[in-house]
């Protein structure tokens, strides 16, 4: 099956201005996110994985995003959007700071419970729980995979450009865990996670990459055990054909910008 690398898009105003984003137009990458965003796709590109589409939340800063991490790549990549990988529908607490929302008893529900927390509607925003959110991610993630899948086969690899909460949900979810255990992930800005989807399983292959050789992701050359099958003792790492490059272990390396190195604030 497919190999997925997630991306959140870039540091953006609303990162740094501590504003809850959600589905507001005009929210762009700062420069800073900018810098990010094509640092990913030059990561990318230099360890010359078989990635064959780039795929975004339709919402301005990943579009941005994706746009940077393409733009080194071959041109036979095929760029599209999916309003499944779009950021959570906070409702009314879309636009509010940060330090507004802690306050509020839903804050809570959201950070221990957030199988149970639905965000409250607004006129300007529809709103969703954040079971609903993960439910469409998932959906969006299987749809695309098969699709990639029956085009490109299974040593195919495409980019997903979502946002933090949708991708720590999707992240929980390949890792076994329940929804409620979702808020003990960190995803940073600009950051790579990947995951390898199996008839059986997915494998997590790195959670929260800010930097470094990307080599160790591109399939091997052949495989002992089938597909869906953990190799018992560990195995030896994908070297990505060249020797000495590193294992595309989960990397767990965290880096700058808002909310680095500490609990990620909602979206």
């Amino acid at each position: 099956m497919p190999t997925v690398i997630f991306v959140r898009h870039g540091r953006s105003s609303a990162n740094t201005s501590g504003t809850l984003a959600g589905w507001m137009p005009g929210v762009f990458l700062d420069e800073t996110g900018e810098v990010q965003a094509d640092g990913v796709g030059q990561r990318i590109a230099a360890a010359s994985l078989p990635v064959v589409e780039v795929v975004s939340s339709p919402l301005d800063r990943c579009v941005q995003t994706a746009d940077r991490v393409s733009a080194p790549l071959p041109e036979h990549v095929r760029r599209s959007v999916h309003e499944g990988l779009g950021e959570c529908r906070y409702g009314a607490w879309t636009g509010r700071p940060i330090s507004e929302l802690v306050s509020e008893e839903l804050w809570k529900v959201v950070q221990d419970r957030p199988s149970e927390a639905r965000f409250p509607d607004s006129a300007a925003y529809p709103a969703e729980s954040l079971a609903e959110m993960q439910g469409r991610a998932l959906d969006a993630v299987r749809e695309i995979d098969a699709r990639v899948l029956d085009a490109h086969g299974a040593d195919a690899i495409w980019v997903a450009v979502s946002h933090g909460d949708v991708i720590k949900s999707i992240l929980s979810h390949a890792t076994g865990a329940q929804l409620d255990d979702f808020q003990r992930i960190h995803v940073d800005p600009a950051s790579v996670s990947v995951v390898r989807y199996s008839s059986r399983k997915p494998f997590v292959l790195r959670l929260n990459d800010v930097g470094g050789d990307l080599a160790g992701l591109r399939p091997p050359e052949r495989s002992t055990v089938g597909d869906g099958d953990a190799e018992v003792g560990g195995g030896a790492g994908h070297q990505g054909g060249a020797a000495g490059q590193r294992d595309g272990g989960a990397a767990g390396q965290h880096g700058g910008g808002p909310g680095a190195g500490g609990p990620d604030p909602v979206g």
